[in-house]
């Protein structure tokens, strides 16, 4: 299985969940399950994480200091089995890419497994100070707890 975490620049929200998801499957033994990050937007493209991100994670346990921001693209449809975008404008820019609706068949709001039929968007923590960060941090945390289980729970059936 392969898992995409989607954010608008792949500074902020994105990179962390991938981090996240990432170190939950490695405990639970999944290490065939992967897991990566893109931006709907490629401003950042090439660039590491958001300092705020990356000091967070560390606060964590966390290094995500070698990961580099990337732009989502069409093949992203093909290349992934699960695409989690972190908010519905996100979600309607991965849309407009997408040539067939089963390819959005692939993508889901991140919160939805944690909190379903919310609509519910992780805040883009960029316009505020390092509290946001570790605020998104829980949040993500918490979701990729959800994805974890639902693909723990999906393996045993």
């Amino acid at each position: 299985m392969r898992i995409l975490m989607v954010c608008h620049g792949n500074i902020c929200r994105s990179p962390m969940a991938k981090a996240i998801m990432i170190k939950k499957l490695q405990e639970l033994g999944r290490s065939d399950i992967e897991v990566d990050s893109a931006g709907v937007s490629a401003q950042h493209a090439g660039e590491p994480p958001d300092h705020r991100t990356i000091k967070n994670a560390a606060t964590h346990g966390i290094d995500v200091t070698s990961y580099r921001a990337r732009q989502f693209r069409e093949s992203d449809f093909d290349a992934f089995d699960r695409i989690y975008v972190m908010d519905s404008a996100n979600y309607a820019d991965i849309s407009l890419i997408a040539d067939n609706p089963d390819r959005m068949n692939k993508v889901n709001l991140f919160l939805e497994t944690a909190h379903p039929g919310s609509n519910a968007s992780v805040p883009d923590p960029w316009y505020g100070d390092e509290a946001g960060f570790e605020k998104v941090y829980k949040i993500l945390d918490k979701g990729c707890n959800a994805i974890a289980k639902q693909i723990m729970n999906h393996n045993k059936g």
